[in-house]
Parts: structure tokens; C-alpha cells; sequence
């Protein structure tokens, strides 16, 4: 990142069922941080909004928009694809906010092999076995992808020294004090 730049990039990453989203809407009610929407071609989720969540992008958009170098970082993750675009980042960069990118472990070393300085975070769950129950809970995926989910989690897991920060998610709201006092967020009184 540019050394003038007034704000600062925050990374979050972990497996999917960690509690990362989670920590992320909790950040989000704090008007210093401005979260990039990311693009996706996945199916939308119940619940979810088209460029509030991320952008849902077919697959051939999101080719097109890669190939025109729109991403910071792009990854595939069980079989779709994610990225961030750049111009969100530099526009709240330059107006002092802490930009957060809630990206895969793929996103990260893409980030880190470039150079990007920031404040990363991996969120990671406290066992597999609690991991696989929280998969199941949330009800979106089938076995299948649950199994699926469970073997790239493993292979996450290895890359945490990837990260400045590994806060392990045993209880979603002291997970979230623990991240924004990481972030240096809480010393105004805007924690919970």
C-alpha cells in the first residue's frame, strides 16, 4: 500500500464456519470501517443482498472483469470464484477509514506475495469437530459440501502463519472484542 495513505487495510480470513462473517457484521456498526463488497459467482444465499453481501457475478462476468484487471485479488474456492475490487479500497484508504477485506486464505497469500501491508487476521474455529457442527447448523450446504468445506479447512488451517493475528472463535462475542481491540477499535468506546 501507499505509505500516504491515511487509512488501513485490515484482512480477515478463515475457514468457512470459523465465525469470520460474523465478526465482520459486528465491525461493521463502526463508522471508522468501510468493508469491501466482494465479487462471488456462487448462488446468493436466504437472506443475502446483491452488492450489500457481494456482487453476484456470473461466471463469464467475472472473467471479463479479471481480465480487465479489476481485481486486487481474485481466488477460486470449492469451485467458484471470489475477488476484490480495487477502486472501493483506494477511495477509503484515501478517506482515513480502516478497510476491511473479509478474503480467502488464497486472497491472502495473493496479497501478501504482492506486497500489501495491513493488519491480517485468521479467524479460525476451536476444534474440527466444532467446526463440522457449526457447518451443519447453518443448513446451507449438503453433506457433500460439508465434507468438502472440512477438507479445505484443513488445509486453511496450515497457512495461518500467513496472518499477524489467529484468534480462536470459542465464544462469537469475545471473539469480537478480541478482534476490534487487535484493531485498535474499541479505545472509543464503540465495542458492543
Amino acid at each position: 500500500m501507499d505509505s500516504a495513505s491515511r487509512g488501513r487495510l485490515v484482512v480477515i480470513s478463515g475457514p468457512s464456519g470459523a465465525g469470520k462473517t460474523s465478526v465482520c457484521r459486528a465491525l461493521k456498526q463502526d463508522p471508522r470501517v468501510e468493508f469491501s463488497v466482494s465479487a462471488t459467482t456462487r448462488a446468493m444465499r436466504p437472506g443475502e443482498r446483491d452488492g450489500a453481501d457481494y456482487w453476484f457475478l456470473s461466471v463469464e462476468e467475472f472473467a471479463r472483469r479479471e481480465a480487465a484487471g479489476e481485481f486486487l485479488e481474485s481466488a477460486s474456492y470449492n469451485g467458484r470464484r471470489y475477488g476484490t475490487l480495487r477502486g472501493p479500497m483506494a477511495d477509503a484508504l484515501a478517506r482515513g477509514k480502516v478497510f476491511v477485506l473479509e478474503i480467502e486464505v488464497q486472497g491472502t497469500r495473493q496479497l501478501r506475495e504482492r506486497g500489501v501491508t495491513g493488519t491480517y487476521v485468521f479467524v479460525v474455529p476451536p476444534s474440527m469437530e466444532e467446526l463440522r457442527a457449526r457447518l451443519e447448523r447453518r443448513g446451507s450446504d449438503s453433506p457433500a459440501e460439508i465434507e468438502a468445506r472440512l477438507r479445505i479447512a484443513e488445509q486453511e488451517l496450515g497457512a495461518s502463519g500467513l496472518y499477524d493475528h489467529v484468534v480462536v472463535n470459542h465464544e462469537l462475542e469475545r471473539t469480537i472484542d478480541e478482534v476490534r481491540r487487535i484493531l485498535g477499535l474499541s479505545i472509543l468506546g464503540l465495542s458492543r
